[in-house]
């Protein structure tokens, strides 16, 4: 599994990113070749000291046109920039009507060209502001790649390597690009930081343990376990045929760590058994074994089930790391509840500690302060304060948004180099993010007739009000200005063909001499399809259900419905982050209602009681609400990378319980007294408790130097969901068993908790 685990590849691939059944998915699939996929790049050349109208500024926008041809997995048709030929211009004299690339396949020569350019560029409304910005100081190169041909690590050294060059000798230009491949290039540059983190925390784990269990066996035995299961996981992944990816690794240090906080518990149990009087190791491995196998059990496969519920949202990649989180967490019954007793019964008896350090009194000291509350009239207050808490933390998740929270990419922190390119390139043109809307039509040449062109023209209109939408392109949009063109630059005739045989003449004109592909952007050969193109300045989660509604609101009107077409949502980039946002909708609210399932039947399976389930989704539900009114108030939105997490937090939020409750139930089988019950389940469990969350937390923390805004977030995240966890084992909980007084805790006149035998 050794083998296997050190071939598993880490690296991202878009497409496991996207539902594959949902319509927009299945639109963007049949139309990206045509219309642009969601792998656009976008490069804006900026003259800092003028407009673009500067040879040395053509130049670096030449050569970035032409380098980009040589990038691994590029589309060549899909390059367009003053530089290319996809920009044309038409031209119309007494000789005839031309149309032709406004600057290819040479730059311009002197004065006159270069205001021949300029005006070229003015008179030209698919250019002045799509491609050369409102003040004429930057201009634009977009590029598409084949989809399941691009290696996101090589493109995007390629990109940068070709944009180093081009800045070499271009002082007081600057360049900036954004786009998915930059994006998930940027993840994969941080890689090796990413890795240098894991280490950390692996270290720092080390050292918190060697600080508080002053043990050898209490140190490394731990990260036996956690190693092995992530061994073995790992294997199995590969094994599946499945990678790891770069933006989850938190999550897959946060199952080793379950393994870890498993082996933490027995150790913790196997060092009281010591203490109490055990004499051989085996004996008190044993006894560690036995009395912590139940809760240990219910807690794997509580977390498993939680983990494995994240399938069933039809994205590929949460169905990767759900296959791979299951197997995990199942591993740990070997790696902890097995291999770690079997290692214990081998540890000689503690004789002396490893350093004088002695932080027991302190963990006594707040064990101390939870028995004084949990035992006194303190108790209400707590349960007081936890009522209040969860319905205000309740009453806010209601805040917390579906898909991106904040403009730019969420992955990265907002001074990224990725997100500051992103703000400049929207503020100076249209919007980098783009969707399409495709009219198809029920015949060749549907495309044609007026009706659907003047459609289409309403269409962009009724959209361009929405705020965020910075412009839009189509076929109608080019046929006006052709018909202009003709009619010697008269704005008066800027306006579609009365026919369809009118504009197809039109549309032969701009065609006229042209390459494959130019006309790819706006309609296929045969006229039948056509896209809409949006431009967007951010894909914020509300900027995209709001567009969403729009476009529904307009095509489901009865006076937009059209004879020989219909509108069909929606593709690039923004269209199928809409596909993911309304699946996330869906599955978060799946996901956490079959968690809960799963941990109810898990309880009640376990306890033999319907009671213990709704016991036990207290603390899921207050980590819950905590969790999400927190991420709602840090703009943390609920998307593909945070769903993982949010499910796993449903078992991290009662793992804890189960250790503290189990240990008041096993006190009862050897007195009635519920109170010393509860004390002395604090005093070994509660122990064992604080030891594992104090180790997690602190290292866990160490995620939040990552330069990848998401793995900071979401170690946070885990950080706060186990924080809540430890309190509500420690505080909460006992209070409600003190206070309540659950039969399946502490039995009654029908179902008495057996007392154990005599000396047994």
């Amino acid at each position: 599994m050794g083998y296997m685990a050190s071939k598993v590849e880490v690296k991202t691939i878009f497409s496991d990113l996207l539902p594959k059944t949902h319509p927009y998915v299945k639109v963007n699939q049949q139309f990206k070749s045509t219309f642009g996929g969601s792998n656009l790049v976008t490069i804006m050349v900026e003259n800092q000291k003028g407009e673009i109208f500067d040879l040395k500024v053509l130049e670096a926008v030449q050569k970035l046109t032409v380098g980009m041809q040589q990038v691994n997995g590029i589309d060549t048709y899909q390059i367009i920039s003053l530089a290319s030929k996809k920009i044309k211009e038409i031209r119309a004299s007494t000789e005839g009507v031309e149309s032709k690339p406004i600057m290819w396949p040479r730059l311009p020569e002197g004065p006159e060209q270069m205001a021949k350019l300029r005006a070229a560029v003015l008179n030209n409304p698919l250019v002045y502001g799509p491609y050369v910005s409102l003040d004429l100081k930057a201009t634009l190169i977009t590029a598409d790649f084949r989809d399941g041909e691009i290696d996101y690590t090589k493109a995007f050294n390629e990109i940068m390597t070709q944009i180093e060059e081009v800045k070499k000798g271009a002082d007081g230009i600057s360049i900036r690009v954004v786009g998915e491949p930059v994006l998930y290039g940027w993840v994969n540059f941080y890689l090796d930081e990413t890795i240098r983190i894991f280490f950390a925390a692996i270290c720092s784990l080390i050292i918190i343990l060697l600080l508080i269990t002053r043990t050898w066996h209490g140190t490394f035995l731990p990260l036996i376990a956690g190693s092995i299961s992530a061994v073995w996981a790992l294997g199995a992944a590969k094994i599946m045929g499945f990678h790891l990816d770069p933006l989850v690794i938190v999550v897959a240090f946060l199952i080793t760590a379950q393994a870890i906080s498993n082996s933490v518990q027995l150790i913790s149990r196997y060092d009281d058994e010591i203490a109490a009087g055990a004499k051989t190791s085996k004996e008190a491995a044993v006894a560690s074994a036995e009395n912590l196998f139940k809760p240990s059990m219910l807690a794997i496969f509580a977390d498993a089930g939680c983990v494995l519920v994240v399938a069933l949202t039809p994205i590929p990649m949460l169905e990767k790391i759900s296959y791979i989180g299951t197997v995990w967490i199942f591993s740990i019954i070997i790696s902890a509840l097995i291999l770690t007793p079997v290692l214990l019964s081998f540890v000689k008896p503690r004789t002396h500690f490893v350093h004088p350090i002695n932080i027991r009194p302190v963990l006594d000291s707040v064990i101390g302060i939870c028995a004084g509350i949990v035992t006194t009239g303190a108790r209400f207050v707590v349960l007081g304060l936890t009522v209040v808490v969860f319905i205000v933390s309740g009453w806010y998740a209601f805040n917390l948004k579906v898909g991106d929270a904040n403009p730019g990419s969420p992955i990265l922190w907002p001074d990224s180099s990725y997100n500051k390119d992103a703000s400049e390139i929207n503020r100076q043109f249209q919007g980098s993010d783009r969707m399409f809307v495709v009219v198809s039509g029920n015949q060749n040449g549907s495309l044609r007739e007026p009706e659907v062109l003047q459609s289409m023209t309403n269409f962009q209109r009724y959209m361009e009000a929405q705020p965020e939408v910075g412009g839009s392109v189509s076929l109608a949009d080019i046929l006006p200005q052709v018909r202009r063109v003709l009619r010697e630059g008269n704005p008066m005739y800027a306006e579609l063909g009365a026919t369809s045989d009118e504009n197809s003449e039109l549309t032969y004109i701009f065609v006229a001499g042209s390459d494959p592909g130019d006309m790819d952007r706006y309609a296929d050969a045969f006229a039948k399809n056509g896209a809409v193109t949006l431009f967007f300045r951010d894909h914020q989660g509300e900027t995209i259900r709001t567009a969403i509604a729009r476009v529904q609101e307009y095509v489901n009107a009865p006076e937009n419905q059209l004879k020989n077409a219909k509108y069909m949502l929606a593709g690039g980039l923004v269209g199928v982050l809409a596909a993911v946002n309304e699946v996330i909708l869906a599955g978060q609210i799946e996901a956490i209602a079959l968690a809960l399932l799963v941990l109810v039947v898990c309880c009640t399976f376990t306890y033999r009681s319907m009671v213990a389930g709704v016991f036990f989704m207290i603390p899921v539900m207050l980590s819950n609400t905590i969790t999400f009114s927190y991420m709602a108030w840090a703009g943390i939105g609920m998307n593909i990378n945070t769903l993982p997490v949010v499910a796993l937090g449903i078992g991290l939020g009662v793992d804890y319980t189960f250790y503290i409750v189990d240990g008041i139930r096993e006190e009862l089988h050897h007195s009635s007294n519920v109170e010393a019950a509860i004390l002395k389940s604090l005093r070994s469990s509660g122990r064992g408790v604080l030891v594992t969350a104090l180790t997690l937390i602190a290292s866990v923390g160490l995620w939040s130097f990552s330069s990848v805004r998401l793995q900071a977030d979401m170690g946070l995240l885990i950080a706060l969901w186990l924080s809540i966890s430890a309190f509500s084992a420690l505080f909460i909980m006992p209070a409600i068993v003190y206070v309540f007084r659950p039969v399946f805790v502490v039995g009654d006149k029908e179902h008495p908790i057996e007392q154990a035998a005599v000396g047994v």
